[in-house]
């Protein structure tokens, strides 16, 4: 098993780690700056290091195919990765299994229905899977990583995509996984004037207000108030936030299970002993909708 990391100018796709841990340390690096990169690995005991250019998925794919034999290639669910796994499994004549949250040596368990529903896979062969980041956390090789250079191979010309602009993604529409400040929604929050929907609207208005992205508890998907691609926890999005502001979030034990280690947490809330006020950095007693609302007025968020 190896992983495959698409690098660009020294950065990581989302999830690399977790991929290199999956494939019991073993990858290749090919992009730009993938020295640098494979420094930044922790689980990363084999690497082979191809500088190889921008980013061009259907020339990546032709040479890869041709340096690969692993029975399981895998790569991160990460934009890039999602369109180099096809083209690689295509030049490879091998099945795709994306979306995996749990692979095996006969395939790969995967996400279907917006992550509600898991589906097993199974291969004859060997095959090439996407594992999806937050899913399965890395961990420390123990031992600095031995590294080597891959020159790829030349190839014809393919047809391929070209790369104009790489643009940062909107908050309210980037991957919560990826997001560097979120506002939690709890069921705490639809207690007050507003309704559940409505609430939960507004606080993703004022979460993109300021720079940060809109989550939610499991109570808050399940009853429809947004969507499941905003839940957090163990059977949602596992998240590493700079900053995790709760509103109305009491702290049960899955969703704080999803919440990673973020440097800083605040909590509104009106109950001072909850799981969630007491890991918090700054408690905020008090109530969550009332609170909101006044943020938004200050910050000129139209309800």
């Amino acid at each position: 098993m190896i992983a495959v990391l698409a690098v660009r100018e020294g950065v990581l796709p989302l999830g690399a780690d977790e991929v290199v841990a999956e494939a019991g340390g073993a990858a290749v690096l090919v992009g730009t700056g993938v020295k640098e990169a494979a420094g930044e690995l922790p689980s990363l005991r084999t690497g082979q290091l191809a500088e190889n250019g921008v980013f061009a998925p259907g020339r990546w794919a032709r040479q890869l195919a041709k340096v690969l034999d692993a029975q399981q290639i895998l790569l991160p669910a990460s934009p890039d990765g999602r369109d180099l796994a096809p083209r690689l499994a295509a030049e490879l004549g091998r099945p795709l299994l994306p979306g995996a949250y749990r692979i095996r040596a006969d395939g790969a368990e995967v996400l279907r229905w917006g992550g509600r529903v898991g589906v097993n896979l199974a291969a004859d062969g060997p095959f090439v899977a996407t594992l999806i980041p937050g899913v399965r956390g890395g961990r420390p090789a123990g031992e600095p990583a031995v590294l080597h250079e891959l020159t790829l191979p030349d190839v014809e010309a393919v047809h391929d995509v070209t790369v104009t602009e790489v643009l940062d993604p909107e908050p309210g529409t980037v991957d919560l996984a990826e997001a560097s400040r979120i506002f939690g929604a709890g069921a705490g929050l639809g207690h007050g004037e507003l309704d559940g929907p409505a609430v939960v609207e507004l606080l993703g208005e004022v979460a993109s207000k300021l720079g940060a992205s809109l989550g939610a508890t499991r109570v808050v998907t399940d009853a429809g108030w947004t969507s499941y691609q905003r839940q957090i926890g163990t059977t949602g999005v596992v998240v590493n936030p700079e900053l995790y502001v709760a509103f109305g979030i009491s702290g049960a034990a899955q969703h704080i299970g999803g919440l990673g280690t973020p440097e800083h947490v605040v909590s509104v809330n009106l109950d001072p002993y909850s799981p969630m006020t007491a890991m918090a950095d700054l408690g905020i007693v008090a109530d969550a909708q009332a609170t909101l609302a006044e943020l938004a007025r200050i910050l000129e968020v139209r309800r």
